[in-house]
Formats: structure tokens, sequence, C-alpha cells
């Protein structure tokens, strides 16, 4: 092992995953990977491992319980989660049980992982020099116990108190940052985090160059699923929807709950072709799924309406957004089920150019 890189331990069941991780954290990262508890455990026998990123959803142990041994067995590793649908029990077991350092949800971004990793490194690093500096200051404090043993003690449980005081503040202030920017029903991002995403994608794309496409959703008719099924069947059919439309976007895409039954997909480096793939495999996947509640199955339809701008086009959000929700009103007053696709227009000395 390079002691020069950080040790990274990525854990998940699915092999795909590990491969492309693999790929795209080594240059950075000496990457191990383990396709269940079991086989991490061993890793952590057999190497010292400065951070672990561990899937939640896995076979016999889940992630948490994962992290709550590692953080028993080896409390100097940075830990991380990832999943695919986290609901608030789920999250609070994570930061309670596994302490972890941050959580995130599938399907994760390139760009923003690897920042996570960075940012866990540079704690990691940050963490064992405050623990040389830690054990630095205990050996000056036996040779002062002599002169003031009173002093020492009083110091040392003082600063225990802040500690513990600082560490149970900065573990509430992160619980609530993720809480903050999770839509509570469908434990999908919610419009103030696809906001965010949306900007960074905008913000990136001026640095370098490339299609990007924004999608709104909306269910059809929902509101006589509303009237027949009440709050309660409203709710399922949306929890249930948030997870269809989940997992028929890409690893790449964003998808978000932004209000009622409306749903926000941001697609980067995608242009009117790919949004037109990636709008009709979004919408015959939630015309195939069976929506069940107390034993009724519930049609659900959903109508998309499409914004791209492609490469070498200017676009701010707001313009892009507005483009989306007007495609999105044409396939609802045009036979609803349906998908829409406008392009942003470019200006004339785009054109000109």
């Amino acid at each position: 092992m390079n002691r020069n890189k950080c040790t990274l331990l990525v854990v998940d069941d699915e092999p795909s995953i590990l491969d492309t991780l693999k790929l795209l954290l080594t240059p950075e990262f000496d990457v191990l990977t383990a396709d269940c508890a079991e086989t991490a455990q061993k890793e952590f026998h057999a190497h010292e491992i400065d951070i672990i990123l561990s899937d939640q959803k896995m076979p016999r142990v889940s992630g948490v319980q994962l992290l709550e041994w590692v953080r028993q067995n080896s409390p100097r590793t940075i830990r991380l989660m990832m999943t695919g649908f986290a609901d608030l029990d789920e999250t609070i077991d994570a930061i309670n049980k596994g302490q972890v350092f941050r959580f995130m949800l599938k399907p994760w971004h390139s760009e923003t992982l690897l920042d996570i990793l960075r940012t866990s490194a540079r704690t990691f690093v940050l963490e064992q020099c405050n623990t040389r500096l830690l054990y630095e200051l205990r050996d000056l404090n036996d040779k002062l116990r002599e002169v003031n043993v009173e002093l020492e003690s009083r110091v040392a449980d003082r600063t225990k108190a802040l500690e513990e005081a600082y560490h149970e503040l900065e573990q509430k202030n992160k619980m609530l940052e993720k809480l903050a920017l999770t839509d509570p029903l469908t434990s999908l991002p919610n419009r103030r985090a696809m906001d965010r995403l949306a900007e960074r994608e905008l913000r990136r794309r001026k640095r370098y160059p490339c299609a990007l496409s924004i999608a709104m959703i909306d269910v059809d008719d929902f509101k006589s699923i509303n009237d027949r099924y009440l709050l309660p069947g409203g709710d399922k059919v949306l929890i249930d929807l948030a997870k269809c439309l989940a997992g028929s976007v890409r690893t790449v895409d964003f998808i978000g709950r932004i209000g009622g039954e409306e749903f926000l997909v941001i697609a980067p480096e995608t242009s009117i072709e790919g949004a037109v793939v990636l709008g009709e495999r979004i919408r015959s996947t939630v015309e195939s799924t069976e929506f069940v509640f107390k034993d009724d199955t519930i049609a659900v339809r959903v109508s998309i309406g499409f914004a791209i701008a492609e490469e070498g086009t200017e676009a701010d959000y707001e313009t892009i957004k507005h483009l989306a929700a007007a495609a999105l009103s044409e396939a609802k007053k045009t036979g609803r089920n349906k998908c829409v696709f406008k392009a942003v227009p470019k200006l004339p000395f785009e054109q000109a150019g």
C-alpha cells in the first residue's frame, strides 16, 4: 500500500459499481473492494483502512451494522454511507450507530463523490495530526501533574466536556443539513437540493461546454387518486413513484421531488437524442409499474416536459426551468401520458458565431 495515499475500502454487493468506483478512485486513493460486510471485516484485519464507503442495502449485514462494527473496532476510520432510498429511520441509525461522516444518496455524481472523498481524506489526515498533538499534550500534562495535579485535572475535565459538546453539536448540524435537503415523504432530494444541483451543473457546463437536459414530471389525474384513496393512498403512490422514477434514470442523473406530485430530473451531458430515450424510458416504466394500495391496483401515468440546452447554447436556470414547465404544460394539454421536448433557442449572436 502507498501510505502517501489514503486507503479506501468500497463495500457494495453490485460488482459493476465496485469496478466503476475502483477505476474512478484509484488515481487518488489506494482502493480496496468488498462485496459484503464479512469480506469487509477481513480487509480490516489485513489492512489499515483510513476511509470506508459502504452501501446500505446488502445481504445479511446492512451498511449501518457494518459501520457500527467499524466504529467499535477501528474508530480512526472515516465512515461514509451511500444508499438508493434512505428513510428517516435509516438516516438516524447511520448517524447514531455508525456515526457516519457523510451520508449520500444514489445515484451519485462522480465529481460530488470525489469532493466528498477528498474532504474525508483531509479530515482523516487532520484527525491523525490532532491525535499526535493530543498525545504530546498528554505527555506534557504528565510532567506538569507533579507541579499542580488539581489544575491539570480541572483542565482535562473541562477540555473533555468541550470536546464532547463540540462533537455532539457537529453531528446534530450535519444531520440537520441532510434533513434540510431531503423530501421527508419520498427521501428524494427536495426543491432546495435540486435547485443547488441544477445551478452547480450549469456552472460546470460553463467550464466544460456540453449539453444539459432538465425535465419536469407531473402525475396525471393525481387529484382523482387523492379523492378516491385520500391522503394515505396518495402518499403511498408518491412514495412508490419516487422509487420507480429513481430506478428509471441513469446513475449520472439526479431526481428529486419539488412539490406535490411534481418531480424534477437533471440529466447532465444529455442532448435531444438522449433526452428522448430517457424521457420515454421514464414514461413507459411508470406506465408498466403496478401501484397497489390496500389490495387495489392504481393506474399511474405521468406527463413529462423536457428542456434541452444543446452544447454551445447559453441558458440560465430560470430560462431552462421555464421552458421545461412550458413543455410539461403542452404534454398535459395534448393528451397526457406523454413526453414533450423543447430545445433552448440560440441567441442571434450564438447563431452568427
